[in-house]
């Protein structure tokens, strides 16, 4: 069984600073690409940023600047560290994964979180 968990979402204040974490836990073998996508209401869920096992990355046009995503391999995390807020960048954010596990062969697939709020508004 894994499971990705994001937290740190929340209110804040455009310009303002959030910093969110996404911890992947089971019986994990590794982990490939992990990334950040968000879902506004009434628009469709988008990428927001990628990141490679080795750390290259992939951004969103629109976060450009703004957001950085990172990983600690040990741990199984991803941050989105996320500057300067703007109220288009509220929405659910969730985070992805291609996690592989093995049993008799290894086997990977895509795995998602719960989805965690932010809130930007004054």
């Amino acid at each position: 069984q894994v499971q990705l968990v994001e937290s740190g979402g929340g209110l804040v204040q455009p310009g303002g600073s959030l910093r969110l974490s996404c911890a992947a836990s089971g019986s994990i073998f590794s982990i490939n690409d992990m990334g950040w996508y968000r879902q506004a209401p009434g628009k469709q869920r988008e990428l927001v940023a990628s990141i490679t096992r080795d750390g290259r990355t992939n951004y969103a046009d629109s976060v450009k600047g703004r957001l950085t995503i990172s990983r600690d391999n040990a741990k199984n995390t991803a941050y989105l560290q996320m500057n300067s807020l703007k109220p288009e960048d509220a929405a659910v954010y969730y985070c992805s994964a291609r996690i592989g596990i093995r049993s008799n062969v290894l086997v990977y697939r895509d795995y998602w979180g719960q989805g965690t709020q932010v809130t930007v508004s004054s």
